[in-house]
C-alpha cells in the first residue's frame, strides 16, 4: 500500500512551513500516531525549535564531500524503522553528489512506495513551472527545481500564508535571518512587491489545482450540470461586426466578477472548406489583448455545440448578439437564439442588442437628373415582380372585359405600377407600365390575344395609360429623392451638431477616434494621417483595413499642415461629401496640433522640473563649498603674511579662492532667476557707473593684466538691472584676464562703451581666446535683462566682449 503525500506549500521563505509541519505532527502523535523526524532544518529559529520539542528525531547520515562532512537524510534508517508519519523537511532540496537519489523529493517518493506517510515543505519558486517567472520577478535563478506533477500528486496541499508586511517584519525583527543578511534581504527578494507577486503565484497554482479535482470529481460522478464556484463568461463570435462589442461586455462582466473570458467559435464539421470569416481575426486578437482564451469548435448544430462546450467549461453565463438571419431562414431553419435558451438549461443566456451606433454612415444623397438611389435587393425583387405582376393581373382580369372595359383594367393596372415605385424605384416601374400596357392590349383590345389596335379610342386609353404611370412613377421617385435628401440632411446635422459640440468642449477627442468616425461616416474602406519623416510616411492614427501607405496612393488626400496628411482610399467622394469632410479636417488639424501642444508641455514640464533639480544642486553645492572656500582665504592669508615664494603663492590662493567664491555665487543667483525666485528689477542705468563698479570690484593685488576703462560715459541710459550688470561685467572682466596672453602691445584689457543700432553696447576686449570661466554665468545674466551677450574676435588679436542692452526711453 502506497503511503499519502502531505505539502505545506510556502510563497517565501520564513512564512511558517517547518513550524506549521512540526505543529502538525505534534498533533498526531498525540493521538496515538508514530511521528518521526526524518529531517527538519529550524535555522536556529527558536519558534520552530520549541515546536520540535519531544518529536523522536532520526539521526543525519553524515557524508564526505570535497573533505567537508555534511548531514542529510537517512533514507535507509526510516525505511528499516517504518514509522506511520515521517517529517521531511525541504522537498526540493538537491542531495550530496554520491547519495543514493539525486534529489530530495526521490527520498520521499521510496519512503511512499514503502508504505510511510510523509509530511513536508515547499516553497513555491522551486516548481518547474513557476521557475522562469519567479526569475523574471525576484531577479534570482532558483537551482532546486521540482517537477509540478510530483506537488500535483499529493493526496493534501496545505497552503502556508502570511501577508508580505508580516514577512517583513518577521525578517526586520531577526526571526528568518541573521542580523548581517536583513538589510540585504529586505531591499532584495523579500521587497514587499516581490513578497505580493509570490503570494498570488501560490495562491493560483493551488486554485489550479483544486479545479482540476473538482473537474475530476464531476467527471467521475457524471456531473454535467456547471457549478458556480468560479464564473466563466463565454461569447458567441461568428465574425460580425458585433462580435467586438460582445468581447468587451464580456470582458468588462469577468474583471467585475473576477471569472474567466472564453471566445467560441462553431465551424461546420461536415468537411467542406470553409472560409474563415473576415471579422474573426481581429475578435481574436481583442480576446487576447482582453486576456480572453479563444476556441474553436465543429459541429453541425450550432446551438447544441455551443451549449456543449458551456457544460464542459462549467461556462456560467453565455452572451449572443443579434441574429443576422433573415426571417424566411428562422422559418425554415430555425433561430439558433431561441434553440441556445431552450437547451441552456441552468446556464446564464444574454441576448445582447447592437452596440449604439453613436454616428451611423451619412447616407449618399440622390444624384441629379437620375433616378431615386435603391436598394439592390429591392430592385431586383422590383424587377422580378413588377412586370410579371403587372401582366399577370391583367391577365386574371381578361375573363371580365366585357364588365370591366379597357379603361377599367387600366385603371386596375395603375395598382402594381405604383407599387413597383414603392419598391424598386423609377425604372422598374418603367418595365411594369409596358408590360401592362401590353398585356391590356393583349387581353382587352381588338382584335384580341394580338398587340394590334383596331380602333383609335383604345390606341388613346393606352396612351392615356402610359402617361398617368409615369407621371405616378415620376412623382414617387421625386418623393423618394425627397426622403433620402432628408434623410442626409438629418444625418449631417447630426454629424456637424456633434463636431460643433466638441470643438466648444475643447477636445477630448483623439486622432484614431476621429479617423475612425470619418471612415465611419463616409462609409470608406480606409482612412489613415500619414506624417512625413523623411523619404517615408509614417501612420499616425489609422482605421480599416485598406489604408493606403503614401498620399500617391490615395483616392483623396487633404494636406493636415505641418507635413501630416489625411489620406482616404474607397468610393470617391462627391461635392456634398467634400462640404462634410470640411468639419472633420478642421477636427483632425485642432487634434494634431493639441497632440504636439501636449508633446511641448510635456517637455517644458520636464525643462522646468530639470532646473529646478539643476537650482537645488547648485544650491546644495554653493552651501558646501562655502565653508571650505572660506577655510582656503584663511589659509591663504595666512600665508599671505610671510615672505618669498610662500607669499607670492598665498596671494595666488587669495585671488583663486575669491573667484570661486564669486562663481559659486554668480552661479546660485542664476538658478534663482532662471526659477523666477529672483526678480529682474530694470530700470535706467547709466552703463559708466555700473562698469567703474565693476572694475572696482575686481580682486587687488592680482597678477592678471590691469583693465583700462576707456569712453563709457555721455550715452544713454541702458534698460538694467544694476546689479546684474555689474556682476556681468565684472565675470566677462575675469574671464577677459585670466584668458590674456602676450599681444603685439601692452597686455591690458580695455573697456568702452557705445550707441550701435538703437541699442547700448559695453565692449569688453582682452588678449587671449574666447570663453573662460564666468562667462556662461554673464551670459545668463545678460540675457535675464532682455539683453544679449555676443563674442567676436578683436582687431590686432584677441577677442571682444560684446553686451547688447536695450536703450532706456527717454
Amino acid at each position: 500500500m502506497t503511503g499519502k503525500l502531505r505539502v505545506f506549500l510556502g510563497a517565501a521563505p520564513g512564512v511558517g512551513k517547518t513550524y506549521a509541519m512540526l505543529a502538525e505532527g505534534q498533533r498526531l502523535r498525540g493521538d496515538g500516531l508514530d511521528v518521526v523526524v526524518g529531517l527538519a532544518e529550524t535555522y536556529g529559529r527558536r519558534g520552530t525549535e520549541l515546536q520540535l520539542g519531544d518529536l523522536p528525531v532520526q539521526p543525519r547520515r553524515s557524508v564526505q564531500y570535497r573533505g567537508i562532512e555534511l548531514a542529510e537524510l537517512d533514507l535507509d534508517g526510516l525505511l528499516e524503522r517504518r514509522p506511520a508519519l515521517a517529517l521531511v523537511d525541504e522537498l526540493a532540496h538537491t542531495n550530496v553528489p554520491g547519495s543514493g537519489n539525486a534529489k530530495r523529493w526521490q527520498d520521499v517518493r521510496e519512503l511512499l512506495d514503502a508504505g510511510i506517510d510523509v509530511a513536508t515543505t515547499l516553497n513555491i519558486q522551486h516548481l518547474e513551472s513557476l521557475n522562469d517567472v519567479v526569475e523574471q520577478i525576484t531577479g534570482v535563478a532558483q537551482r532546486e527545481k521540482i517537477p509540478d506533477e510530483v506537488v500535483r500528486a499529493a493526496d493534501r496541499i496545505e497552503l502556508v500564508d502570511l501577508s508580505p508586511q508580516a514577512l517583513r517584519t518577521r525578517m526586520a525583527q531577526g526571526e528568518i535571518y541573521a542580523p548581517d543578511r536583513i538589510d540585504v534581504a529586505l531591499d532584495h527578494y523579500f521587497r514587499a512587491g516581490n513578497l505580493g507577486a509570490l503570494r498570488e503565484l501560490a495562491l493560483l497554482w493551488l486554485a489550479d489545482r483544486v479545479e482540476e479535482e473538482l473537474a475530476d470529481y464531476r467527471a467521475r460522478h457524471g456531473i454535467r450540470a456547471p457549478w458556480e464556484t468560479k464564473e466563466r463568461i463565454m461569447v458567441a463570435l461568428d465574425g460580425a461586426p458585433q462580435g467586438e462589442h460582445l468581447i468587451r461586455r464580456g470582458a468588462r462582466t469577468a474583471t467585475r466578477v473576477h471569472g474567466d473570458l472564453i471566445g467560441v467559435h462553431v465551424r461546420a464539421d461536415d468537411g467542406t472548406a470553409q472560409a474563415t470569416p473576415p471579422g474573426l481575426a481581429a475578435q481574436r486578437e481583442l480576446l487576447r489583448e482582453l486576456r480572453g482564451t479563444y476556441v474553436e469548435v465543429g459541429g453541425g448544430d450550432v446551438a447544441r455545440a455551443l451549449v456543449d462546450f458551456a457544460r464542459t467549461e462549467s461556462a456560467t453565463q453565455l452572451l449572443l448578439g443579434p441574429t443576422n438571419r433573415s426571417r424566411w431562414r428562422e422559418l425554415v431553419s430555425g433561430s439558433v437564439i431561441n434553440r441556445v435558451i431552450r437547451l441552456a438549461g441552468p446556464i446564464d443566456v444574454h441576448v445582447l442588442p447592437p452596440p449604439e451606433p453613436g454616428l451611423l454612415a451619412v447616407p449618399p444623397g440622390p444624384r441629379r437628373r437620375r433616378p431615386a438611389t435603391v436598394p439592390a435587393q429591392r430592385r431586383r425583387l422590383a424587377w422580378l415582380l413588377g412586370p410579371a405582376g403587372t401582366a399577370v393581373l391583367a391577365w386574371a382580369l381578361s375573363p371580365l372585359r366585357d364588365s370591366l372595359g379597357l379603361s377599367g383594367v387600366l385603371l386596375c393596372l395603375l395598382l402594381p405600377v405604383a407599387g413597383t415605385a414603392r419598391l424598386g424605384g423609377l425604372l422598374p416601374a418603367a418595365g411594369s407600365t409596358a408590360a401592362g400596357a401590353l398585356a391590356a392590349d393583349f387581353f382587352f383590345t381588338t382584335p384580341w390575344h394580338s398587340l394590334a389596335v383596331d380602333r383609335g379610342a383604345d390606341l388613346a386609353a393606352l396612351a392615356v395609360f402610359l402617361a398617368v404611370a409615369g407621371i405616378i412613377a415620376h412623382l414617387i421617385d421625386g418623393l423618394a429623392r425627397r426622403s433620402q435628401q432628408a434623410e442626409r440632411a438629418q444625418a449631417e446635422a447630426a454629424v456637424l451638431a456633434r463636431l460643433a459640440g466638441e470643438t466648444v468642449d475643447s477636445g477630448a477627442r483623439t486622432l484614431p477616434e476621429l479617423v475612425a468616425e470619418l471612415r465611419q461616416v463616409f462609409g470608406l474602406d480606409g482612412a489613415a494621417v500619414l506624417l512625413r519623416a523623411g523619404p517615408l510616411w509614417q501612420s499616425l492614427a489609422s482605421s480599416g483595413a485598406a489604408v493606403p501607405p503614401r498620399p500617391e496612393e490615395a483616392s483623396f488626400s487633404v494636406d493636415l499642415g505641418t507635413g501630416a496628411v489625411l489620406v482616404l482610399c474607397g468610393p470617391s467622394l462627391r461635392e456634398e461629401d467634400t462640404r462634410l469632410l470640411g468639419p472633420y479636417v478642421t477636427q483632425l488639424r485642432l487634434a494634431r496640433e493639441r497632440e504636439q501642444l501636449e508633446a511641448r508641455a510635456s517637455a517644458a514640464d520636464t525643462m522646468a522640473h530639470t532646473d529646478a533639480l539643476h537650482t537645488a544642486l547648485l544650491e546644495a553645492v554653493g552651501h558646501d563649498l562655502r565653508e571650505p572656500l572660506a577655510a582656503v582665504r584663511r589659509a591663504a592669508a595666512g600665508l599671505s603674511a610671510g615672505d618669498g615664494p610662500a607669499g607670492a603663492a598665498g596671494d595666488r590662493i587669495g585671488v583663486e579662492a575669491a573667484r570661486m567664491e564669486r562663481m559659486v555665487a554668480n552661479l546660485l543667483d542664476l538658478g534663482r532667476l532662471r526659477a523666477g525666485v529672483a526678480p529682474v528689477m530694470l530700470r535706467p542705468t547709466m552703463v559708466g557707473d555700473a562698469v567703474r563698479a565693476a572694475v572696482a570690484g575686481l580682486p587687488e593685488g592680482s597678477t592678471a593684466p590691469p583693465v583700462r576703462i576707456g569712453a563709457v560715459d555721455g550715452l544713454p541710459r541702458a534698460l538694467a538691472d544694476p546689479g546684474l550688470l555689474e556682476r556681468a561685467l565684472a565675470d566677462v572682466l575675469a574671464a577677459a584676464r585670466s584668458a590674456a596672453g602676450p599681444g603685439p602691445g601692452p597686455v591690458m584689457v580695455t573697456v568702452g562703451a557705445g550707441l550701435v543700432a538703437g541699442r547700448v553696447h559695453v565692449r569688453v576686449v582682452g588678449h587671449g581666446a574666447a570663453g573662460g570661466p564666468g562667462v556662461a554665468v554673464a551670459e545668463g545674466f545678460v540675457g535675464a535683462m532682455n539683453g544679449e551677450l555676443t563674442t567676436e574676435e578683436a582687431p590686432g588679436g584677441g577677442t571682444a566682449y560684446v553686451i547688447a542692452l536695450v536703450r532706456a526711453a527717454a
